[in-house]
């Protein structure tokens, strides 16, 4: 009797431990359900913003398109939609000091303008400036082969077309870590710095910390530039003359790439930002072309709408 009493309990303990081990399976097959539809949400999420980030870089493009020959001033707008919101900011980059352009004195007036000593400002323009006279150098295994076409040989008396030069910078964040550059500098030439414009400024899309970043710029006149630029039909020798002696900095021209700063937000309170140049050519087979995309950390995406506000 005793015997059989010992087998019931074995078997009383099996099926307690059987049912306890179906439980532990149950919880964890639970838990991974949650984890997987907790993943499958935030890609969810993260494709709608990836979609709004995409529409409001289309919408930009048509907001300059319309413009057709008008002077880009910077402008903002936000775009809603059911699956969130997105908001975008468009401005000219021939409006900007182009670092790989400017001439050491501009470079000069620039960095005095965010803070930097007399002294200090001319020996780090003229390390950006060695800096991109080094980088601009093409190297021997850059030069392209000159095509070789049996079928269509050069036309005697017909000179080879050069290469053009490489563009000595690709970001503005390259001459951070030249020596003697100050992070607070950096950070406040940020906006008013670029390297998709030209060797001048152009003085209709130009910010007004642009502005008065040129050397021999002429304070007392900025109201009455100002005012003059807001004109429809402003022009750009007038502007430049008002300025005085920093007209020499200036060049107008029709606006060519263009900077988009884009912030998107999901219904589900996703966010996600991105910074994009593009560019509008005549005739193209696209209705723009994209030079560069940045996407922005999640994490910052905060200070880029404090950055953007900054620069209204």
């Amino acid at each position: 009797m005793s015997r059989l009493h010992t087998q019931r309990g074995m078997v009383l303990l099996a099926v307690l431990l059987a049912i306890a081990l179906c439980a532990a399976l149950a919880m964890a097959t639970s838990t991974t359900f949650r984890s997987l539809a907790g993943i499958v949400r935030i890609d969810r999420e993260r494709v709608q913003a990836d979609g709004l980030l995409s529409a409001g870089l289309e919408a930009a493009a048509g907001i300059v398109a319309a413009l057709r020959d008008a002077p880009l001033a910077e402008r903002s707008t936000t775009l809603t939609f059911a699956t969130g919101t997105v908001r975008l900011t468009v401005s000219d980059e021939g409006g900007r000091i182009d670092i790989g352009k400017a001439p050491v004195e501009l470079l000069t007036s620039l960095l005095r303008s965010v803070g930097a000593e007399d002294d200090d400002a001319g020996i780090v323009a003229q390390r950006i400036v060695a800096l991109r006279d080094t980088a601009g150098q093409a190297r021997p295994n850059d030069a392209s082969p000159r095509p070789t076409n049996a079928a269509k040989p050069s036309a005697p008396g017909t000179p080879d077309q050069p290469a053009p030069a490489p563009a000595p910078f690709t970001d503005v964040g390259q001459i951070a870590d030249i020596p003697g550059m100050q992070p607070q500098w950096m950070a406040a030439m940020a906006p008013l710095i670029t390297v998709f414009g030209s060797d001048g400024v152009n003085p209709l899309t130009a910010p007004v910390a642009v502005l008065r970043a040129l050397p021999s710029f002429d304070a007392e006149r900025l109201d009455a530039f100002l005012d003059m630029r807001s004109s429809p039909f402003a022009d750009p020798e007038r502007l430049s003359v008002l300025l005085g002696p920093a007209q020499k900095y200036f060049k107008a021209q029709q606006t060519h790439v263009i900077a988009v700063d884009l912030v998107a937000g999901t219904a589900g309170g996703y966010t996600a930002a991105a910074r994009a140049f593009i560019v509008l050519l005549p005739d193209d087979k696209q209705p723009y072309r994209v030079l560069a995309w940045t996407p922005v950390p999640r994490f910052a995406t905060t200070g880029v709408v404090a950055s953007l506000e900054a620069r209204r």
